[in-house]
Parts: structure tokens; C-alpha cells; sequence
């Protein structure tokens, strides 16, 4: 059998735009229903949502089945946990906190078997089809995508370092740990926030390395995909839910 192709990588590579959202539910009928949707990528977040490693089989298995990417983000930038979930099937990574390139040398290390890096070996598992894709090992590395999250002021202006690792994919901009870093936390749309996020981008432009970031804002989602950001999440499960309900209730209440 043939290893599964990865059409986002292979999409912001060539700096075609892609449309996500966030999954936060640890549900597979929500993944379901946004891969139904048709959104080009879905995270399914392991950092700040309460998804443990079944759950996140459960989700791959089910978007896997239709035409979106599913991007695992982990909950941190270390190898056992990125291992795990890329012997089950995924082949699109986001790493958080991501500050230098030595750091983005770590994480791209830890999606790559030996020479080239540490993953460790499993013969036979969802990764390969459960040992039917006889050259996984020698096709793996083209269909993992790689993307570091810059997230503080330091990792925004380190971003043309970090986009010299071979390996690393794509960079994505996170404004709410952005914002926390030059101590405005929450304040998204503080000028300042913005500025710094701009700079994020120009810098990857200046890179020539694919741009991803996340916004609840529909303007400001409109703006970064006119602004130049390749992979843009207009939202997530948890705020179209609370949003919308809360929205609802307004009307009767």
C-alpha cells in the first residue's frame, strides 16, 4: 500500500491558501462535523484542551476519512509525546514555544528517525498501515509537516534563524502567548500586539517560509489572508459554540 499523502504540506509549501479551525472538545462527532464542513486543516489541540492520546486516535481516524489535514498539537516541544501520536497516524505537527532555531532543530528531530533524528522505530502501526506501507521509512519524512508556533517577542524576531532548520515547514504566529510576552495579555488587538504580529509575517515573507496564525475575529481573519498568511484558523469549536449560544439567548432573554 501506498504511505498517505499530505496535501496541506504539500499546499502552503506552494503558498496556497488553507482555511482551519481549532478542535478544543475532545469529541469525534465535532471532528466529524468539521471535516464534513470541508475545512482545509483542523488542530486537534493537546495543549490546552483536555484531549488524551485515544481521544486524539479517535479524531485522526475520522478526518483522516475526508479531504482536511488533521494537525496534532502537542503539549509541548518534546519528543515521547510527538512520537506516540505520529505511530498513530499523524503527519502534521505543531509544536508550541518555539523560540530559537535550536529549539526548532529539537522538534524537527523528533519527527525524524535515526540519522536524521531520534523518533523511535515501530514496525508495524497506524503510521504504515499497520506494516502494509513496505517504504514508509524511506517516504516518511516528505509527508510529515513540521510547524513551530512563535510565540513571545524573542521567537518573532528569531524567526528568520528558525526558518533556516531544515525541516521546519511552516511557522505559526500565536497572539494570545504574543500578547503575554510583552506583558498585555488578552489584548489582542492592542496596537503593539498587531505590530509585532505584522513583523512576524514580514519576517517569514523576508524567509520565504509559509505563515499560519489564529484568530475568533472574522475582520481580522480577513485581514491575514489579505495581509499574506498562507493557513489561517477563523476559529474554533469552543467559541462558535459559546459565541452563538450566548448570541441565541440574547434574543429571547
Amino acid at each position: 500500500m501506498e504511505i498517505r499523502k499530505n496535501i496541506f504540506k504539500q499546499k502552503i509549501l506552494k503558498f496556497e491558501k488553507q482555511i482551519g479551525i481549532w478542535s478544543c472538545l475532545s469529541n469525534n462527532t465535532v471532528a466529524e462535523i468539521l471535516s464534513v464542513v470541508g475545512f482545509d486543516w483542523i488542530v486537534i489541540d493537546m495543549e490546552h484542551s483536555p484531549n488524551d492520546i485515544q481521544e486524539v486516535l479517535v479524531q485522526l481516524q475520522i478526518i483522516q476519512g475526508f479531504s482536511s489535514e488533521p494537525i496534532v498539537r502537542v503539549p509541548w516541544n518534546e519528543p515521547v509525546m510527538v512520537k506516540r501520536v505520529l505511530d498513530m497516524g499523524a503527519q502534521s505537527i505543531l509544536f508550541p514555544y518555539v523560540e530559537d532555531e535550536k529549539e526548532a532543530l529539537a522538534a524537527v528531530e523528533s519527527t525524524r528517525y535515526p540519522p536524521k533524528g531520534i523518533r523511535g522505530v515501530m514496525s508495524a502501526a497506524r503510521m504504515n498501515k499497520y506494516g502494509t506501507v513496505s517504504d514508509y521509512y524511506k517516504k516518511a519524512d516528505d509527508q510529515i509537516c513540521v510547524i513551530v508556533q512563535c510565540e513571545s517577542k524573542k521567537a518573532i524576531q528569531n524567526i528568520p534563524k528558525i526558518a533556516t532548520v531544515e525541516g521546519v515547514d511552516g511557522i505559526f504566529i500565536g497572539p494570545s502567548d504574543l500578547s503575554a510576552s510583552i506583558g498585555k495579555i488578552g489584548q489582542f488587538e492592542d496596537e503593539e500586539v498587531q505590530s509585532l504580529i505584522s513583523l512576524g509575517l514580514e519576517n517569514c515573507k523576508k524567509s520565504n517560509i509559509p505563515a499560519g496564525i489564529l484568530t475568533a475575529k472574522k475582520d481580522f481573519a480577513k485581514k491575514y489572508v489579505a495581509d499574506g498568511f498562507t493557513y489561517v484558523a477563523v476559529n474554533s469549536d469552543t467559541n462558535l459554540i459559546a459565541r452563538s449560544a450566548e448570541n441565541l439567548l440574547k434574543e429571547f432573554k
